[in-house]
């Protein structure tokens, strides 16, 4: 069957970098590798858009700084679309489901971040978070159920939408997978000097720095090691996470926004990825790291528990536990060699190819 004409429809993309941009803008670079179009809706911002583009308007989102809110509209270009795929149940999303619906053709949706946990970000007290979280919830059961079949990233994020959020619609799990071909090891020389990084053993992390992340665990966890902490990316909680570096005795370094051409050298310059977040629906970064040979220290919560292979990919630790947390990065320092070895023979099984092959199937069965 020749590839459909896809219709993209996502809250979240350039330039903002997170695994929801990732994941679009790479599918829909392979999408078109093997002859296909795939057209991306995303919110106005100062990205220059290709032919296959599309920015709507869009608004500040008053409780999340960075994120922006894209006017539910249909752009000309993709109303001739044979299939939709929404990456988001906001705005944009609501777009989708209606050019399915107007044309008559599949919706597909993408689960890739639990809609409850925006709730801190617009409420002001316990209460209310718990108002807003029952109300997402209930949201998100309707709008996923509209569509013919929703993918999940991992088998932990199926079974929340199978059990917990009690879904009658179809899922079926897709890793949204990584790109090899940028993802390996590197020499990290010009990263570490460029960042004027130590000698020594490093832990680190990049990504957005979420308050729902538990960041300042990983800054709790080194106390005593005798590591440095480094942080790429930015976000909400970086301050609180900078005052809590201040009062402590690890060195930490924060690095700031980082281009993502410069994410193969940060994996290779660290010894220890470190994951303390508990809502992951995949941890694509840890699997990145993986790739790049360098093993994780997260928590065995949300869709790192599938990720984290223990004494294979890295070791793993209970939610909350931050002696936990300090061995299982002392036992990914001192088993480092078998672990990097490990994650790179497993490269090709996460591979973004191997995901597009099994998006494929998904598209065939719902046409």
């Amino acid at each position: 069957m020749a590839l459909p004409h896809v219709a993209t429809f996502t809250d979240t993309y350039l330039p903002t970098v997170n695994g929801v941009t990732y994941t679009v803008k790479t599918w829909r670079d392979r999408w078109r590798d093997r002859g296909g179009r795939m057209d991306v809706v995303y919110p106005e911002s100062d990205h220059d858009p290709t032919s296959d583009e599309y920015p709507v308007r869009s608004l500040p989102f008053p409780f999340y700084e960075g994120f922006r809110l894209g006017m539910p509209q249909i752009p000309a270009g993709v109303r001739n679309a044979g299939l939709v795929h929404a990456h988001t149940p906001f705005s944009l999303g609501m777009a989708g489901q209606r050019l399915a619906r107007k044309l008559d053709v599949p919706l597909v949706a993408s689960y890739h971040t639990p809609t409850s946990e925006y709730a801190e970000y617009v409420s002001f007290n316990g209460a209310v978070e718990s108002a807003v979280r029952s109300s997402a919830e209930h949201y998100e059961r309707w709008f996923l159920g509209r569509a013919d079949t929703v993918i999940a990233p991992s088998e932990r994020a199926a079974t929340h939408l199978r059990k917990s959020v009690d879904l009658d619609t179809a899922v079926t799990v897709i890793p949204n997978g990584v790109d090899t071909t940028v993802f390996e090891p590197v020499d990290p020389s010009d990263f570490r000097e460029r960042y004027d990084l130590p000698e020594g053993p490093i832990v680190g992390y990049t990504g957005r720095h979420g308050y729902e992340k538990c960041l300042d665990d990983v800054i709790a966890a080194c106390e005593g090691l005798d590591v440095t902490v480094v942080f790429g990316g930015d976000g909400p909680a970086r301050e609180a996470l900078e005052r809590k570096a201040e009062h402590s005795d690890v060195d930490v370094r924060f690095l700031g926004f980082l281009d993502r051409s410069e994410l193969p050298e940060l994996y290779s310059a660290i010894d220890v990825f470190a994951f303390p977040s508990p809502v992951e629906t995949q941890g694509l970064v840890a699997l990145e790291a993986n790739c790049c040979g360098t093993p994780v220290a997260g928590v065995s919560a949300g869709a790192l528990s599938d990720t984290i292979d223990d004494g294979e990919t890295g070791y793993s630790y209970e939610e909350g536990d931050i002696d936990g947390f300090r061995r299982a990065i002392e036992r990914v320092l001192d088993e480092h060699a078998a672990l990097r070895d490990t994650c790179l023979a497993r490269r090709e099984i996460v591979s973004v190819d191997h995901a597009i092959d099994r998006l494929i199937d998904v598209y065939e069965n719902v046409l």
